[in-house]
């Protein structure tokens, strides 16, 4: 337990990225099976030990020190880990931590997993008696599987890769065929065992993604055009008889779309667009037919999906490429022979699920700038640009493709709370709600909320503001500061759609603070009928 919390450590007050891989390598080449194992399944978020829930951490803490100085002190720390492995009393006179193998990484793990939801906090609190702050801070990190140390999944396979001179994409193709500790894969890593085979598992392959389109211009003799769709991309993979829906990121999304996994029932892999049936300004124009992602929004993250909601937002996916047709990989292939074989493939999949994104005609580049700058459908983020003899290869390949967004709007709206951010950010005020005025101020007109942003500002600016914040409060609310209704952010955001969850009845996508605007008194900043002029 201590090499891992050692770990967790060096990795959240470590911000170079090289830095970060070089830790969890040496970390994953220094430490024997099943430590690694865990702490690879843990890092990437695999690893589920369903007993432990934050509730009940909270109701341990809380029945050994006063709740009241708990809470302020977790909103102080800005980590409910950090705030419980501070305070926890431990037992008086016992040993900091006792190395008998019991408090091992992959035996703590075990046991919890063992335990039934009644045993668990008994367990957890005699671990957590025998740790010293370091090691609680890890175990309940674990335990929680809230890391939140700067790392993603695909970061952490990057390591594993690194530090055992394999190909991240050979780990990526064999990642969701395995299970923690790993055992294959560390065999195969260090040379006692072939690579782990995954026939008829519907396992993850690496998306191939896009560089952005800043002052490039590409020949359209060159490059196909199709709409770039405002839903999540997804992955569908049916092999052995079973369907998944994976994610960009590898995430098993199969529960909240069932009636996709369903309807998907061909030995393949195909990469497409996740959207919920709708319509837009030009829907049909742009081969649409697709609702915002606030309805798509609806669904995301549910692990039960009732009728009525498969009903009222029914999914399907726009299909970009193909990967496999049946055990054939054609990834190899180039995008014009890919697209040829989607097109056959697509026609038998069930036409209320399943469509193929529709191509772009364009005479010119100069052309397609028009249709892209004509085009705000609720459902278009922009326009995706693929290099003709391009073949799928995962992650971000210069001159392959590109992604070409339309411009974002925004607002100049009123800075009204501010909240303390988490990890490095926790003794910021760093998260903004902003709002934009219900009429004119000078006849009472009052400012309504209309987003929330985190990102978008420099660390400068976010010292600034942090600053403002501090000198401008009017009341506190735990960690949240209302201030002076004075300071105005132009906010830039990518769309906007009604919704009834919010008093202005508007709800912002991608929400981000693209300056600070000292130089605008607040009564001049937008109305909220502004931003309703601007819903798709």
């Amino acid at each position: 337990m201590r090499a891992f919390s050692q770990l967790l450590d060096d990795l959240v007050y470590t911000r170079s990225r090289n830095t970060k891989l070089q830790l969890i390598g040496d970390y994953l080449k220094s430490t024997p099976d099943p430590d690694r194992g865990i702490a690879l399944a843990a890092l990437t978020g695999t690893l589920d030990i369903p007993a432990v829930k934050p509730a009940v951490i909270r109701g341990l803490i809380e029945e050994k020190i006063d709740p009241v100085l708990y809470r302020m002190s977790r909103d102080y720390v800005g980590d409910s880990a950090e705030t419980v492995s501070l305070l926890w009393p431990g037992r008086p006179g016992e040993p900091a931590e006792i190395d008998d193998g019991t408090l091992r990484l992959s035996a703590a793990v075990d046991r919890l997993r063992s335990v039934s939801k009644s045993d668990a906090p008994a367990v957890l609190a005699d671990m957590l008696d025998h740790l010293d702050s370091a090691g609680r801070y890890a175990l309940l990190k674990v335990a929680t599987g809230a890391l939140r140390v700067g790392i993603s999944a695909r970061l952490a396979k990057q390591a594993l890769a690194d530090a055992f001179g394999l190909d991240v994409e050979g780990v990526e193709e064999v990642w969701h065929g395995l299970r923690p500790p790993f055992t294959e894969l560390f065999d195969w890593a260090e040379g006692r065992g072939a690579q782990p085979t995954v026939r008829d598992v519907p396992v993850f392959r690496p998306f191939m993604l896009a560089h952005a389109l800043e002052e490039t211009r590409v020949s359209l003799d060159d490059y196909a055009a199709e709409w770039k769709w405002d839903g999540i991309r997804i992955q569908l993979v049916h092999a052995g008889g079973e369907t998944r829906l994976y994610s960009r990121t590898g995430d098993d999304i199969s529960g909240s779309f069932p009636d996709i996994a369903e309807a998907f029932r061909l030995h393949g892999v195909l990469d497409g667009e996740l959207l919920v049936r709708g319509s837009g300004q030009g829907a049909e124009a742009h081969g649409g037919g697709a609702a915002s992602f606030n309805a798509l929004q609806q669904r995301l993250g549910r692990k039960n999906v009732s009728s009525k909601m498969l009903g009222t937002y029914p999914a399907f996916v726009r299909l970009y490429d193909i990967l496999f047709d049946g055990d054939e990989d054609l990834r190899a292939f180039d995008w014009t022979a890919r697209r040829a074989r989607l097109e056959q493939f697509a026609p038998v999949l069930d036409p209320d699920r399943f469509d193929v994104s529709q191509l772009i005609e364009a005479d010119s580049f100069e052309a397609l700038e028009e249709l892209r700058g004509n085009a705000r459908d609720a459902a278009i983020e922009g326009i995706m640009l693929k290099r003709r003899d391009s073949p799928y290869v995962g992650g971000r390949r210069v001159g392959l493709w590109y992604k070409w967004k339309r411009d974002p709007l925004t607002a100049d709206c009123v800075l009204m709370y501010a909240q303390r951010g988490s990890g490095k950010r926790s003794s910021y005020y760093s998260d903004y709600t902003f709002g934009c005025w219900s009429g004119d101020p000078a006849d009472g007109g009052e400012l309504l909320p209309v987003g929330k942003a985190y990102f978008g500002f420099t660390d400068e600016e976010l010292k600034w503001i942090d600053r403002w914040v501090r000198n401008n409060s009017t009341q506190r609310f735990g960690p949240v500061r209302e201030v002076k209704k004075e300071l105005v952010l132009e906010v830039a955001f990518d769309s906007i759609h009604r919704s009834t969850r919010h008093k202005s009845g508007l709800a912002m996508r991608f929400p981000r603070v693209s300056r600070i605007r000292t130089d605008k008194p607040a009564a001049e900043a937008d109305h909220v009928a502004t931003l309703l002029a601007m819903v798709t």
